[in-house]
């Protein structure tokens, strides 16, 4: 009998200890979430599309940080650029009649809804925050390709995941590469 009881009790300390290890990474595959869209003429893009030069106006970043700002325009910047150039486009001064421009916004949930996103971009992926430990916040990255003269969008996708705000703005360029290329695997390659 006191081998059974041992055996159970055994037993329970195990599911105990389990379930409070079990929570946090819980938590940290919630975090890791990411929800995309895309949309547009990938087509027109395939057959039309080499030179590429950055939108003249949105190149923009709305966090609750405002010193971070130049920093993270640089590093999405930096990592878009890469991922492009390794699709086969090339990066030219506008001055040089680009066939598109590409624009980017990066954006916490503090400072835009989702409701205001889909205003404005017509796209919203709708990732939830139910869950989510509060010191993470829903952030959004969109990333759209224009022909000259247009104010609508050839293609664009629309990201969706988790940050931590407080995080140092340099230790995330891993993270901005691997965004990137999530995002940017859509977009047909230049032959």
């Amino acid at each position: 009998m006191a081998t059974i009881a041992r055996s159970v009790l055994i037993v329970l300390t195990t599911l105990l200890m389990m379930a409070c290890t079990h929570t946090p990474q819980e938590n940290n595959a919630q975090t890791k979430r990411l929800t995309m869209v895309v949309a547009g003429d990938a087509n027109y893009v395939e057959a039309h599309v080499k030179r590429v030069a950055w939108h003249p106006t949105l190149l923009t970043i709305r966090t609750a940080n405002k010193m971070n700002d130049a920093q993270l325009q640089e590093h999405m910047r930096s990592a878009l650029q890469s991922t492009l150039e390794q699709k086969g486009y090339q990066f030219v001064g506008v001055e040089e009649q680009p066939d598109m421009y590409v624009g980017f916004a990066m954006a916490l949930e503090s400072e835009i809804s989702d409701s205001e996103i889909l205003q404005k971009v017509g796209l919203v992926p709708g990732l939830s925050t139910i869950g989510v430990d509060k010191k993470f916040e829903k952030g959004s990255v969109l990333v759209a390709l224009f022909k000259p003269q247009s104010q609508v969008a050839t293609w664009q996708t629309l990201a969706q995941g988790f940050t931590e705000p407080g995080k140092h703005v340099a230790d995330r360029d891993e993270r901005f590469a691997t965004l990137t290329q999530l995002m940017l695997t859509p977009l047909p390659a230049v032959q």
